[in-house]
Parts: C-alpha cells; sequence; structure tokens
C-alpha cells in the first residue's frame, strides 16, 4: 500500500474525530488509528526497499557507463594500432581516442550525478514523508494520552462561594 494514501486515510480519520468542547482535542477511533500505525509500520520498510532500489539500480547505470567507456577505449585502441605506420594517422587516432575517453568520463560522470540527485531527492521526499507522519502519530498518541487523563482526573472542586444577587421582581427602574 502506497505510505501517501495511509497519510490520506490518517488524516481523513483526524478529519473526521469528534472536538471536544472548548479545547483543541478530538476523540479519535482507537482501533482505526492503531490499524493505519500498524499499515505504516508495514508499508515505510517498503519505501525503503523502494530507495534501495534506486541505489542498485545507480550502481548498475554507471557500471553499463563504465562498461561502455571501457569497449569505447579498447575500440580506440584496436583503430590506432592498425594506424601505426602513418604518423599523421597514428596522431589522429590518439587524438580521437583521448577525445573518446575524455567523453567517456564525462557521460560516466554525467550519469553518475544524475542517479546520485535522484537517489537525494527520493530519500530527501522519504524523510520528509517519515517525519511528517511520525509528527502526526505522536500528535494522535498525545491527543489520545490527553483524552484519556482528563478522564481519569477528577474536576477540583471550587472552595468559593457562589456569589448571591437579588433580582428584582420588577427590572424598571422607579422614578
Amino acid at each position: 500500500m502506497d505510505i501517501l494514501h495511509l497519510v490520506d486515510r490518517l488524516e481523513e480519520l483526524f478529519n473526521e474525530s469528534r472536538p471536544i468542547p472548548l479545547t483543541h482535542n478530538v476523540v479519535v477511533d482507537e482501533d482505526r488509528m492503531l490499524d493505519l500505525i500498524d499499515q505504516m509500520r508495514v508499508t515505510i520498510p517498503e519505501e525503503v526497499k523502494r530507495a534501495q532500489q534506486v541505489l542498485t539500480q545507480r550502481d548498475r547505470i554507471l557500471a553499463q557507463a563504465q562498461e561502455e567507456a571501457k569497449r569505447t577505449v579498447d575500440v580506440a585502441r584496436e583503430k590506432s594500432q592498425q594506424l601505426v605506420e602513418r604518423d599523421a594517422v597514428v596522431r589522429a587516432a590518439k587524438s580521437r581516442a583521448e577525445e573518446v575517453l575524455k567523453q567517456a568520463d564525462v557521460n560516466a560522470e554525467h550519469t553518475r550525478k544524475e542517479a546520485d540527485n535522484y537517489v537525494i531527492q527520493t530519500l530527501s521526499r522519504i524523510e520528509v514523508e517519515l517525519e511528517r507522519l511520525l509528527n502526526q502519530a505522536r500528535n494522535g498518541i498525545m491527543a489520545l494520552q490527553n483524552i484519556e487523563e482528563a478522564e481519569t482526573t477528577p474536576e477540583p472542586e471550587s472552595d468559593m462561594p457562589e456569589p448571591e444577587f437579588e433580582i428584582p421582581d420588577n427590572p424598571t427602574p422607579e422614578r
């Protein structure tokens, strides 16, 4: 299940909860809240697995880029050896081989940077989402604990006597 879907369900549970008058607290269905937290615990490792897959994919792409660079270098060497007899051709081949090597290095570096950026962005989004979920879960727990404390703590009785007022029978002033 997608973590964002679970977050939406948690928010929906919060929105459906009943407010406690004169407070910023709400009454939340405990079973539904705990069920959502359990589902999040299951889903978060899946998100981490996805991030690990991204890292693995990045390594595979880097290996492919390095292999391509190696093949390009090998091809350049073969061509340069075939042209050794001619001085001008040899210089041109060496120059081209260096260009190909530089381009392969640039391509490999570019691919590595793109993969690293993608991994950083993905992990950052997961981190933000996990922090948000953790805060929501903590807030829900605190709200439930506050409700439980409020229900178990008796209200203090006031020692002050009630004020005595006399209300006249005729509310209009006498002239």
